[in-house]
């Protein structure tokens, strides 16, 4: 007996020997990482610019550096999805989960993306895995996301919606998200002043898109205010002429 334990000392002494790493590969392995970082700030700017083939070629550039850098791989997901390739998404987004899965950020994207494809169930599995994490800094952030999905849901359960977009203005009272999924909350349970204070709330502190604007204009429709929502409508028109909202402003009965 005494004799296996004494090999089982040896072999597992020579394995860590073996496992040893020299200053030499250490050197390599800090460069490397130090390449991959710079090939994800690289695919960034040009992503920035619109040149996504140079910048999927960073990405990859980036992981044959390191292939457990998790930026290059959640930054492949983002821009799979700009090019609606969710499938491939998808698995970039797994891959990182595979290296990093107690990252909360990750959690957070990962759920923001499925909400994105309408895989909700998973998306709130998603928000809650985050909010669960004791060391996410931005709980705000995926309280409004979590709202914002399962308002998306058929039957949603609008008490719990509320409950987590208020949550969310509580930790961060000037959140433009939660605002407006507080806003799109009023239309859809015909609370409209509601919705009409929340999107002037988001106005005044972002700037407007179409789709806020059209939240608002809808709620001015319902309540049957003629002025605000003529000067929203005219508003919408300026700015986003060539919008979708714009194409449906037209099919809204006259007040």
């Amino acid at each position: 007996m005494k004799r296996m334990k004494l090999w089982l000392v040896i072999v597992l002494s020579g394995t860590l020997m073996a496992c040893a790493s020299t200053p030499k590969e250490l050197e390599k392995e800090r460069k490397d990482k130090e390449a991959a970082a710079i090939n994800v700030q690289l695919a960034s700017g040009y992503m920035r610019r619109g040149d996504l083939e140079v910048a999927e070629e960073k990405l990859k550039r980036a992981i044959e550096f390191d292939s457990k850098h998790v930026p290059a791989y959640t930054t492949l997901a983002v821009l799979m999805t700009m090019i609606d390739k969710p499938v491939e998404a998808e698995n970039y987004y797994l891959e990182a989960l595979d290296i990093d899965s107690r990252n909360p950020e990750l959690h957070n994207n990962y759920g923001t993306f499925l909400c994105s494809i309408e895989k909700y169930d998973d998306a709130t599995e998603q928000f809650e895995k985050t909010l669960r994490n004791q060391f996410y800094q931005t709980p705000e952030v995926a309280h409004a996301n979590l709202g914002y999905c399962l308002l998306q849901q058929k039957n949603p359960d609008y008490k719990k919606i509320e409950r987590h977009l208020r949550k969310a203005l509580k930790l961060r009272p000037n959140m433009p998200s939660a605002m407006l999924g507080m806003a799109e909350l009023g239309l859809v349970t015909k609370n409209y002043l509601m919705a009409r204070a929340y999107t002037q709330r988001y106005h005044s502190i972002s700037k407007a898109s179409a789709h806020s604007l059209w939240v608002q204009i809808r709620a001015e429709h319902a309540l049957g205010d003629k002025v605000y929502f003529l000067k929203i409508s005219q508003k919408l028109l300026d700015q986003f002429p060539e919008s979708e909202e714009a194409d449906k402003l037209m099919g809204l009965p006259n007040l």
